[in-house]
């Protein structure tokens, strides 16, 4: 397999309770704001391209020494302060059995869509002996990412459920409203089976040595703060309490979910969420005001430079890193990334420089949240 392109080495990055990453996850103070991105692994490096060639999305996510590899590549190259686990959230749901592929330029296609109850009997639960290709790929990472912590993660219910129902990408999501409003009966149920499939899937990361989980809920923000509570929380909050145990920090993100932050920081009504994904579209402070206004406690952000200001002038980009930077000052902790994932088309010098500037910025005082674990 090739190697990385030399570049930058990245500086030592402590792990436990040491590494700047879990320390800001779990509440603490750190000397410097940790960074990472959604979808770093992989999308824009060259070296992604040049180990994928040939080799389809399931298939790259089926080997752990590709996962492994394709996994360590933006730590290597970045010096980033986190790992995200090389996957995709529709994995599991392949491992159940169900019939579906990703198809280029256009994202997961589910073969025959969950729409009925007879629908729903044909998706199981997940079990942990389906998923030691996950397991064996978890522990590789470890063992080679050393000090840098390894971040686990799967779909939230309610975005699989919207490619499931959808039968595949939907900009208005009407048959999963649809369903979800006509037969509330049948979209608990749904939601309730993949709850427990995301939470397995979480919950195999961890124990195989991941250090922390984030659940992704892509498009969730389609909801009203009312739907969101009444058709989404419970089912989020039951993936998220499948990892309780382990100890673990939890990050929640979705995208357009400014009105329904409140409710994303406790969907159970309790402390099930240590860090808040915050998207680009309302200053990361406000956000954390949001998160502290919903779980009654503060809450560490994580976010959120818009993904398209990696394209504007040097002068622009620089500006902007810091102005997130000083939003996330004043909040009770602050994970930078972006406010959604890398472009496929991003410059990963561009990358780097964005790394650099967060990695030299001095973080202010702050009242921090509330130790997790």
């Amino acid at each position: 397999m090739p190697a990385t392109p030399p570049s930058q080495q990245p500086a030592p990055h402590p792990t436990g309770p040491e590494s700047p990453y879990l320390r800001v996850c779990r509440g603490l103070p750190s000397d410097r704001v940790p960074v990472w991105f959604m979808r770093q692994a992989g999308r824009s490096l060259p070296e992604y391209r040049a180990v994928r060639r040939d080799v389809g999305m399931l298939e790259s996510c089926r080997r752990p020494e590709l996962v492994t590899e394709i996994t360590l590549q933006p730590v290597r190259r970045y010096g980033v302060d986190a790992a995200i686990f090389f996957s995709d959230i529709v994995v599991p749901l392949e491992a159940v059995g169900l019939d579906l592929d990703i198809v280029a330029g256009t994202g997961p296609v589910i073969a025959e869509p969950i729409r009925t109850r007879a629908d729903l009997d044909r998706l199981p639960e997940l079990h942990p002996e389906q998923l030691g290709h996950i397991g064996e790929a978890v522990r590789l990472l470890v063992a080679e990412l050393g000090p840098t912590p390894l971040i686990g993660f799967a779909g939230a219910p309610f975005t699989l459920a919207s490619y499931l129902v959808e039968g595949g990408p939907s900009r208005d999501l009407l048959r999963t409203k649809a369903l979800a409003h006509g037969d509330p009966q049948l979209w608990n149920d749904l939601l309730a089976r993949l709850a427990q499939i995301s939470g397995a899937f979480l919950r195999a990361q961890v124990q195989a040595g991941a250090s922390a989980v984030q659940l992704f809920d892509s498009w969730v923000g389609a909801l009203s703060a009312a739907d969101y509570r009444r058709l989404v929380a419970p089912h989020s909050a039951a993936a998220l309490a499948a990892v309780a145990d382990l100890g673990v920090p939890r990050t929640h993100f979705g995208t357009a979910t400014g009105e329904l932050l409140a409710d994303m920081a406790a969907p159970d009504g309790s402390a099930c969420v240590d860090v808040l994904g915050v998207d680009f579209r309302i200053p990361l402070d406000e956000g954390a005001r949001r998160a502290r206004a919903g779980a009654g406690r503060p809450v560490a952000v994580q976010g959120n430079l818009d993904p398209a200001l990696l394209f504007a002038p040097a002068d622009v980009l620089t500006e902007a890193v810091r102005g997130v930077l000083a939003a996330g000052d004043r909040t009770p902790g602050h994970v930078f990334n972006l406010g959604h994932g890398v472009p496929p088309t991003a410059d990963p010098d561009v990358l780097q420089r964005v790394v650099d500037e967060v990695h030299a910025w001095v973080p202010a005082r702050r009242e921090t949240a509330q130790p997790v674990g």
